[in-house]
């Protein structure tokens, strides 16, 4: 990954690099017991929680393990959520997509229209051949996302990550470069 944090613009939104002028928005939803329940988070208590969260960003951009974009609609600014990569392994050319976004924007296409732009963007900068999305078998409305974006449900992860104090299934869904590319009807330039 280049030095400059990528920007990526939509049609209504903007990804761009989160910082701790963006804490008190993330706040606002990272502190939301039903956006982070599927996250493998705890709601946030404090601002410094949403410090911590864009530490981490910061880290796994540093590190090339990851990018993580924060959502904000073009009209406000606000970051309002976020979408990235996470667990990405380039010897392999993979990575793990994840996304959350506060209440007040579900139902709207934003996590769709964020979600369309980061896994382009995987394939057109990152060079990647497959995204993989771990989804909770009770998040309905995630698998419908990822599902409507050509990714194709693998199998069932059985008690695979611990958090919030329990063992956790997910379902592994993945799309592979040339999926995503006949989908898009865009020509694969491998």
């Amino acid at each position: 990954m280049g030095k400059e944090f990528p920007e990526i613009e939509t049609k209504r939104l903007m990804l761009r690099q989160v910082t701790v002028e963006d804490a008190k928005d993330m706040f606002t939803y990272l502190s939301d017991e039903d956006v982070v329940k599927t996250m493998g988070l705890d709601p946030c208590q404090t601002i410094e929680d949403a410090c911590d969260e864009i530490k981490w960003y910061k880290s796994i951009y540093q590190e090339n393990t990851g990018i993580r974009w924060g959502i904000t609609p073009k009209d406000s600014g606000k970051v309002i959520g976020s979408c990235g990569f996470l667990n990405m392994h380039s010897k392999h050319h993979r990575a793990e997509v994840g996304y959350g976004l506060g209440k007040d924007y579900w139902g709207k296409g934003i996590a769709s229209e964020a979600l369309a732009a980061v896994v382009a963007y995987g394939y057109q900068q990152l060079q990647l051949e497959r995204i993989e999305a771990l989804i909770e078998p009770a998040n309905l409305s995630s698998q419908k996302l990822v599902e409507k974006h050509g990714f194709t449900r693998e199998g069932l992860l059985r008690h695979y990550e611990y958090t919030r104090g329990k063992f956790d299934d997910l379902y592994i869904y993945s799309i592979i470069r040339h999926e995503h590319f006949s989908k898009a009807g865009e020509k694969d330039e491998i």
